[in-house]
């Protein structure tokens, strides 16, 4: 009998129960998972708390790795004992075994890790999508990047150093400087509202940043449109402080003729082509040395409520990875 984690309320973390569920056969298009390691993201968090909204009763998690071990009508390329991981919907990593669409796994290399691989695919594929579509980052470009020591952050950084860009990370805390230093950052600064944007003109010779990649939300926003130069782009993909504030279109106007997105993965792999060539770019990346999996700690799945308080509470150094 298989075991997911699962939530029929939204709240702390403890609303993640643990509950027996019972597996059919594939359906055509489909395969059936024995999972093998777990990525938690933020996002999971966000929707355990009902700040993203889903519906309920649900299980959690986008980002996992595993074994197939049965496959259903009409599916290619895939045969059992293959090793794959995804980084989307349906929602349900947080399983020992689910059944998957067959067009949303991929298949692993050998020289990547099962823990790895949950680790590094939904970030990767996220830092993906933001340097290359979001902000088609290059030589030259000048970025800021929140949360530059964390398991997001510190992929974005990398990659965007390989692409030529002048990368100015942001940390909440001074002990996180040399972390983010390490993954790449050219300048690390510790957020303060006051004087971050007087801060990010300095290292850029007054020029400012072309995108800024703001991962927090509430506590960051407006001070991250003044770190733009003018034309530049604001990039919002997170809310871990609460959403942004509302902002008034002449605010951009005044600012600079600034830019303004939230982008979503889902957005940026809605078809099976999309998401596949974004994936492999990511496992590219991973094994010629430009990403590198950091796994801060894991947890067995029935600790998932201790491993998202840590990520809440701003513990983690890296990826956390759930082990069914």
């Amino acid at each position: 009998m298989a075991v997911a984690i699962r939530i029929h309320s939204t709240g702390a973390p403890d609303v993640m129960q643990m509950e027996e569920v019972h597996l059919s056969s594939p359906g055509p298009g489909e395969v059936l998972l024995a999972q093998t390691a777990i990525g938690v993201n933020p996002l999971d968090v966000s929707q355990r708390k009902g700040a993203v909204a889903i519906a309920l009763p649900s299980g959690l998690g986008l980002e996992g790795a595993a074994t197939v071990t049965a496959v259903g009508a009409g599916v290619q390329g895939l045969h059992v004992g293959d090793r794959v991981g995804y980084a989307t919907g349906p929602l349900g990593a947080y399983a020992s075994a689910r059944l998957f669409p067959a067009e949303r796994l991929v298949k692993l290399p050998d020289a990547l890790g099962d823990d790895a691989a949950a680790a590094v695919l939904f970030k990767g594929i996220t830092a993906q999508y933001l340097l290359k579509a979001t902000g088609q980052v290059g030589q030259g470009s000048r970025v800021l990047i929140y949360g530059a020591a964390g398991a997001l952050g510190q992929l974005m950084c990398a990659w965007a150093q390989h692409l030529g860009a002048h990368v100015l990370g942001v940390v909440s805390k001074a002990a996180s400087v040399e972390r983010a230093r390490a993954a790449g950052c050219d300048e690390v600064f510790v957020f303060d509202a006051q004087t971050l944007a007087a801060q990010v003109a300095q290292a850029t010779q007054g020029q400012k940043v072309d995108v800024v990649y703001d991962s927090i939300g509430k506590a960051t926003f407006l001070t991250s449109l003044d770190c733009l130069r003018p034309r530049g782009l604001m990039v919002s993909l997170g809310a871990t402080s609460g959403l942004p504030p509302a902002i008034e279109v002449g605010t951009l106007n005044a600012k600079g003729s600034l830019f303004l997105t939230r982008p979503s993965l889902a957005a940026h792999t809605a078809t099976a082509e999309e998401y596949q060539s974004r994936a492999h770019d990511v496992l590219s990346a991973v094994s010629n040395g430009i990403l590198t999996p950091r796994i801060w700690k894991s947890y067995a799945l029935a600790e998932a409520a201790q491993a998202h308080t840590d990520l809440e509470q701003g513990r983690s150094q890296g990826a956390i990875v759930l082990k069914p």
